[in-house]
C-alpha cells in the first residue's frame, strides 16, 4: 500500500504531527522496556493535547506502540495523575497484537513493528470504512543497545505523534 500525503481527496489525512522529546526516568531493566517508553508516550500525548486544544476524548482512538501491557498501565495511571483520562479510548499495539496467556508473552508484544503492523493491517481499514474517524498513533521507542544495557546504564525512550482523521 502506498500511502501518500495530498491537499484532496476522501482521506483519511494526517492532521497533525507532534515530535517528542527524549524523556529519561532512570529505568535501567533491560525487560522492562514498557516501563522506560512510557514517561515519553505520556509527555508526547500531552504535549499534543496541549499544543492542538483537544482533549483525549477527541479521538476515537489513542494507540502506543509497542509498550506492552506494564507500559499501557503505566501510561493510564500517570495520565490521570496529569489530569487526563484516557481509559476509555487508549489501547496499545503490543496489547493489541499479541494474548499474553495463549502466547505466554508475558507482558504483551515487542518491536517498533507492532504501531505499523496494527495501523496499516487494522486501524487504517477501520478509518477507511468509517468505524472509527480520529486516532493518534504515539509511536514509542527505547534508545539503548546491548552494550549500554550490559553497562547498566538507564533506557531513555522517545514517542511521537501522529493525527490521522477522516
Amino acid at each position: 500500500m502506498l500511502l501518500l500525503l495530498v491537499l484532496i481527496g476522501t482521506g483519511p489525512f494526517i492532521t497533525a504531527i507532534t515530535p517528542g522529546k527524549i524523556v529519561d526516568m532512570g529505568i535501567k531493566d533491560a525487560n522492562n522496556m514498557g516501563a522506560a517508553m512510557a514517561p515519553a508516550a505520556l509527555d508526547t500525548l500531552i504535549t499534543h493535547l496541549k499544543d492542538t486544544g483537544r482533549k483525549p476524548s477527541y479521538y476515537d482512538v489513542i494507540v502506543t506502540g509497542d509498550l506492552g501491557h506494564i507500559g499501557k498501565d503505566i501510561v493510564v495511571e500517570l495520565s490521570q495523575t496529569k489530569g487526563y483520562n484516557i481509559k476509555s479510548n487508549y489501547q496499545d499495539c503490543g496489547v493489541l497484537i499479541f494474548d499474553k496467556d495463549k502466547q505466554d508473552t508475558h507482558s504483551g508484544g515487542s518491536g517498533c513493528a507492532c504501531i505499523g503492523t496494527t495501523f496499516s493491517g487494522y486501524f487504517f481499514k477501520q478509518l477507511q470504512e468509517r468505524k472509527i474517524n480520529r486516532i493518534l498513533l504515539i509511536a514509542t521507542g527505547a534508545l539503548t543497545n546491548s552494550t549500554s544495557a550490559q553497562q547498566g546504564e538507564s533506557i531513555p525512550g522517545i514517542a511521537h505523534a501522529i493525527a490521522i482523521e477522516n
